[in-house]
């Protein structure tokens, strides 16, 4: 333990052994083997992110803290442990709580960590610097919230974050420590007394035998059966297990985005590029850490088609069930336990889908593919979509254990059907709620938790909300190459206003040069204009692993409005005379 000394005030006697508030909540975090920070240094956190350094862990100092929050909240899915962010109080802990309600709602573990003022200066509302009751804030954000008082309830409220963020349905926890914490001085033995190491954080939960079989007898009666794949799959790190269940299945799949490679996207079971079908056709959809969201149209509507579905779902939460549809086999558990369960239950033997099905599904695919691959390959000068994401396309092929973060609207749309992935947890986008900005958050924290390059490919619009984190990428040398489809503008860079003089509101500096701005932080920069400028430069920055930006050059018409989900803008049922 990190301790320090003072002498004892009653007595007079030679000095004690004496800790602080500091020193047991670096001593906890260690204990539970925390070994990264994400963080924005600021009263009252600046000493205790150097001490931390100087104990050996390691502190990624952010621009932003939302982007801190990203980073931590990614982590925290790549890991399986809580991604920890600490921020300073007030606005910068509202800053992190947008990254903490983001990973709530994926279900990512992530501890925000905030100093605060005084309970008793907030009460009153007194007027203290950055004062807010932070916590009542937090708790309609995260899935659970504390407040530290006393120096020797240190090991437990961090023991209780820990164990609120990965147990169950992982998601954020928010843990508050007002200023005067930090500086609390108790005996340093009592204070080692006092931490908890937590045990089991996240114990297994077994699903119920009849819950497993009345899923297999309605998998047995399917005559068009589809597993989707969620990212809740791909978070279980049940990959060997998954595999081998759909193989053994031989039922088609489809994988949601950050789900894509648990199988190879060119699996031949893998449904991907024939989604619309599938969906449609389908008779019996098991559901395998995946939520019948917005992403999936709530399980009902067009996309679903008229063929009647019967639902199983497997799920860790059992409120997740009937949400939107009638699950008629819901198997509630964690999903490595699950998946072992199935796999024991079906036996040696277990019959193949109706030829029929699986055929029609590989020919639709195939047709799909067929059609796609002349776009992929076209060198239009200045790019569109399809040809800048053909050369990347190729280029993760040949890279197959680079992390992909990608966001935007266009470019996270085309993207996540483009560009195969092949090994699980390859594949980092904005999740549930479509969020901007995760980007250079997640690329950081991507590089850093697995020690792989990082490919992030972002919408000039993304990349604005968190664009600042270059000088981060730069000042800690990560091996992160950004490729920005510059299209000069939000979906497109076309639209004209007829009112004033000032650009429309989707309209950006014409001719924009990102890579300028990593050539000021001492990265690379390299302006592409053709899918071959794209290609060399994109295989350049993952060979040497310096922190590059390529600003790629597209056609401002290239993009359609909203991307792909141009249905949920609301359009004025109103027209101009």
């Amino acid at each position: 333990m990190a301790e320090g000394t003072a002498k004892n005030q009653n007595t007079g006697a030679d000095t004690q052994e004496l800790t602080d508030g500091f020193h047991l909540i670096i001593d906890a975090l260690k204990l539970n083997d925390v070994k990264t920070i994400y963080a924005v240094p600021g009263i009252p956190i600046t000493d205790f992110l150097r001490m931390s350094q100087a104990e050996g862990i390691r502190v990624l100092s952010f621009r932003h803290e939302q982007n801190a929050g990203y980073a931590a909240a990614i982590a925290g899915f790549l890991t399986k442990k809580p991604g920890i962010c600490l921020t300073v109080s007030a606005p910068g802990f509202l800053n992190g709580l947008t990254a903490l309600a983001h990973a709530t709602t994926n279900c990512y573990p992530m501890i925000l960590i905030s100093g605060s003022s005084e309970r008793e200066v907030v009460d009153l509302q007194q007027g203290d610097y950055e004062e807010m009751d932070q916590l009542a804030v937090a708790k309609t954000m995260c899935k659970a919230a504390y407040r530290v008082l006393h120096a020797a309830d240190i090991g437990i409220g961090i023991a209780r974050a820990i164990r609120s963020a990965v147990s169950g349905r992982p998601g954020g926890v928010y843990l508050d420590l007002p200023a005067k914490l930090f500086g609390q001085v108790m005996n340093a033995e009592a204070g080692k007394k006092s931490l908890v190491k937590v045990i089991d954080a996240a114990p297994a939960q077994i699903p119920a035998p009849d819950a497993i079989k009345r899923a297999l007898d309605v998998l047995k009666g399917a005559k068009r059966p589809l597993i989707i794949l969620g990212k809740g799959a791909a978070y279980a790190q049940a990959d060997d297990a998954i595999r081998n269940f759909v193989e053994k299945s031989g039922i088609p799949f489809l994988p949601m985005s950050m789900a894509k490679g648990l199988l190879p996207d060119t699996h031949p079971q893998c449904a991907g590029a024939a989604r619309s079908t599938v969906l449609k056709d389908s008779d019996v959809v098991m559901m395998i850490g995946a939520r019948l969201n917005w992403l999936l149209s709530h399980g009902k509507g067009k996309t679903w088609g008229e063929t009647p579905k019967k639902f199983i779902q497997i799920d860790i939460e059992p409120k997740e069930m009937d949400s939107n549809v009638e699950i008629v086999a819901p198997v509630v558990g964690d999903i490595g336990s699950c998946i072992d369960a199935f796999l024991g239950a079906m036996g040696s033997k277990w019959d193949a889908p109706p030829a029929e099905w699986t055929n029609a599904v590989k020919a639709k695919r195939e047709e799909n593919v067929a059609k796609m691959a002349p776009r992929l390959m076209n060198n239009n000068v200045p790019m569109d979509y399809h040809g800048a994401l053909g050369v990347l396309r190729t280029i993760i092929k040949e890279r197959p254990d680079a992390i992909l973060v990608n966001e935007g609207a266009n470019t996270l749309d085309l993207a996540r059907g483009i560009i195969d992935i092949y090994k699980p947890r390859k594949r980092l986008d904005v999740g549930t709620w479509g969020i901007m900005g995760i980007g250079m958050g997640q690329a950081i924290a991507a590089a850093v938790e697995t020690g792989k390059p990082v490919l992030a490919v972002e919408g000039d619009s993304a990349f604005g909300f968190s664009g600042m984190e270059v000088e981060t990428i730069c000042r800690y040398n990560l091996p992160i190459c950004i490729v920005i489809f510059n299209n000069d503008g939000i979906y497109r860079g076309t639209d004209v206003n007829k009112a004033s003089a000032d650009p429309a509101t989707t309209v950006f500096v014409k001719g924009a040069r990102y890579d300028k701005m990593m050539e000021a932080f001492g990265g690379v920069g390299v302006n592409a204009t053709s899918p071959d400028d794209l290609k060399r430069a994109v295989n350049a920055a993952m060979d040497s692993g310096k922190p590059t930006l390529i600003n790629a050059v597209l056609d401002p018409a290239a993009g359609s409005e909203s991307g792909r989900i141009g249905n949920l803008n609301p359009q004025s049922a109103l027209k101009k005379k």
